[in-house]
């Protein structure tokens, strides 16, 4: 290969360093494609016919055609084979499918993915080509439609998300939260309604999402119930904020789970009913609670903050002690486990991503499609989340076992009479 480099080290088509690694993502395709083919055919150099010649031989090129990797756009030739086989079960004649280079492929699978991922990100799609084009050294297939194309089918994929089967899925811990977006719902005030949840493997999943009031019983306790519908069992444990919706919902259709209120939305609400001298103090004092090594401290310590602030502040103890039992519920639970049920972070970490996203589309059209991006995104997401700490215990927490201070209490022995 013989490029001209000009004084700045640039070539016609780039640099220099850009021309060679696109000449190596060209021939390298070619000798692996060469070598697939030769491989087919010399595993079936027994196959036969009547005459004693071979059925599957080599067939010449296919047309070249040009592809758009992350090495950039390349022409690719690849060989071609005649097969003349017979399928017995069709009466059709065998076709070699090449699993470098599908005969559809005109993208490689990381090309595709990166797409609607920086569409989600905060990138137009009428930006696409300007942005990538000197990159990939080609516009081919970055066109807005493109994106178009990608919107319908994430409808149809949160489509089918929602009528999924959750029978063979066990979530022994959910995460519940309304997440207010600026995306165009079918009112104002609607929020994205999020339930996340913990497989019996230690995993977590998005397990439904609609939009409703996140104040609202009777949005919350839809989307439960349609759950229920599609399989789903009562999980043991559901942490959530404080909206009254969601836990009139909760008893309603899953009346045995147990409930954990999130301690950041608690601490916020909390701190809202102190003026703001009081407010660094009484945060330690908050802390000192849901940071308690187990329950018993968890207990004393609520009965200090209401000692030092039932007096002059009622209104906030109120807050904290009235909820004092679904608030201390986590402790009843595998101590490796307590930093992911006191909150719902899981939810408001992923929704942050997805926030940065609508704040620059600024809507997002129809609200199936407001929808469908963000199912999409938090999708995207998912594939990062990790599982919770010592995960061998989930599965132990359903079967019923008993955690006293966060650790596993072997069920005592029966004596004979």
């Amino acid at each position: 290969m013989l490029s001209v480099v000009n004084a700045d080290g640039t070539t016609e088509t780039g640099s220099l360093i850009d021309d060679i690694v696109r000449e190596g993502a060209r021939r390298m395709p070619a000798a692996a494609l060469e070598a697939e083919v030769n491989s087919y055919i010399a595993e079936l150099a027994d196959q036969r016919d009547e005459n004693g010649r071979r059925l599957v031989v080599r067939n010449g090129y296919h047309q070249p055609r040009k592809a758009t990797t992350a090495a950039g756009v390349i022409e690719v030739k690849a060989p071609r084979i005649n097969d003349k086989r017979i399928n017995e079960a069709t009466g059709e004649r065998k076709r070699f499918s090449s699993a470098i280079l599908p005969p559809w492929c005109r993208k490689s699978p990381k090309i595709s993915e990166v797409l609607p991922l920086l569409y989600l990100h905060g990138l137009s799609s009428g930006d696409f080509v300007p942005a990538l084009e000197q990159f990939l050294g080609s516009s081919a297939g970055l066109s807005p439609a493109t994106v178009t194309r990608l919107t319908t089918q994430w409808q149809a994929d949160h489509q089918v998300f929602s009528e999924r089967d959750l029978s063979a899925t066990d979530y022994v811990y959910v995460w519940a939260d309304g997440i207010h977006l600026r995306i165009r719902l079918e009112e104002a005030k609607a929020a994205v309604l999020v339930v996340m949840g913990v497989r019996a493997d230690g995993t977590k999943e998005l397990i439904a999402m609609t939009d409703g009031y996140r104040e609202s019983a009777e949005f919350w306790a839809g989307l439960l119930r349609d759950c229920q519908r599609r399989g789903m069992r009562a999980p043991v444990l559901a942490v959530g904020d404080g909206a009254l919706g969601f836990w009139n919902a909760l008893n309603e259709v899953f009346p045995e789970t147990r409930h954990q209120r999130c301690w950041v939305h608690k601490t916020a609400n909390c701190l809202d009913s102190l003026p703001k001298s009081a407010q660094p103090a009484a945060k330690k004092a908050i802390q000192d609670i849901c940071n308690a090594e187990d329950r018993e401290h968890a207990a004393a310590a609520v009965k200090t903050f209401a000692k030092q602030y039932s007096a002059k502040f009622p209104k906030a103890v109120k807050k904290i002690v009235d909820d004092e039992d679904e608030l201390l519920a986590f402790y009843d639970f595998p101590a490796e486990h307590w930093i992911h049920l006191r909150t719902t972070n899981p939810v408001e970490s992923t929704f942050a991503t997805v926030r940065l996203r609508t704040k620059v589309t600024k809507g997002a059209g129809s609200r199936a499609a407001a929808l469908a991006m963000v199912f999409k995104l938090v999708e995207a997401a998912q594939a990062r989340w990790r599982a919770v700490n010592a995960s061998h215990l989930v599965a132990l927490v359903r079967a019923g076992a008993c955690f006293e201070r966060g650790q596993l209490v072997e069920r005592p022995q029966t004596t004979a009479a």
